[in-house]
């Protein structure tokens, strides 16, 4: 019932039909949606961090690297020595700190991560990382994939970037992740 309301004050408000606006709690739960000048949908978080807010980001050149706070886990690659994995609950405050850089960076709206080509091309480079982020926030998903193969990555992707190693720092804190064995090797 809620997402039929939602639905319909979405297509009043974008018709112009409807002029009011929420107010207090409804208004903190429920995602804005506007148009901007793009025509691309931008949505904004939550103020408070939902109960069901969990994320999961896989990351690496063979994206073996993983957080995945929906399991609890880490997965570290090893190179040559294949993967290790391990439980790793990260605290209320912690997953507090990460949801604000989330909102900061308003990770739910759509993502430019694609650089515009200069002199009609892009630079690549290789070997490159990946990452890709499931997040889950009110019961919807949002997935970002960002590629390290630009020379010159978007803004959006280098905030991206940041907010993982925010979270890899935290992770890299612990004395689970700390238990992990050492990689060997590295990718050409």
């Amino acid at each position: 019932m809620k997402k039929l309301s939602l639905i319909l004050s979405l297509i009043f408000v974008t018709t112009g039909l409807l002029g009011c606006q929420q107010s207090g709690k409804e208004e903190e739960l429920t995602n804005e949606i506007s148009k901007n000048g793009t025509n691309s949908t931008t949505q904004n978080m939550p103020k408070n961090m939902p109960e069901d807010f969990d994320f999961y980001i896989q990351f690496g050149v063979q994206k073996k690297n993983e957080v995945n706070t929906f399991k609890d886990t880490v997965t570290k690659d090893l190179i040559a020595d294949g993967i290790a994995t391990t439980e790793l609950i990260l605290t209320e405050e912690e997953m507090k700190n990460i949801y604000e850089k989330m909102q900061e960076i308003n990770i739910v709206e759509t993502k430019e991560f694609t650089p515009e080509p200069i002199n009609g091309t892009v630079c690549m480079q290789e070997p490159y990382e990946e990452d890709v982020w499931k997040i889950m926030i009110n019961g919807e998903s949002f997935t970002h994939v960002i590629s390290g193969k630009y020379c010159e990555p978007t803004n959006e992707a280098k905030q991206l970037v940041e907010l993982r190693n925010y979270v890899l720092n935290i992770i890299k804190s612990k004395d689970e992740y700390k238990s992990l064995p050492v990689s060997n090797g590295g990718y050409e």
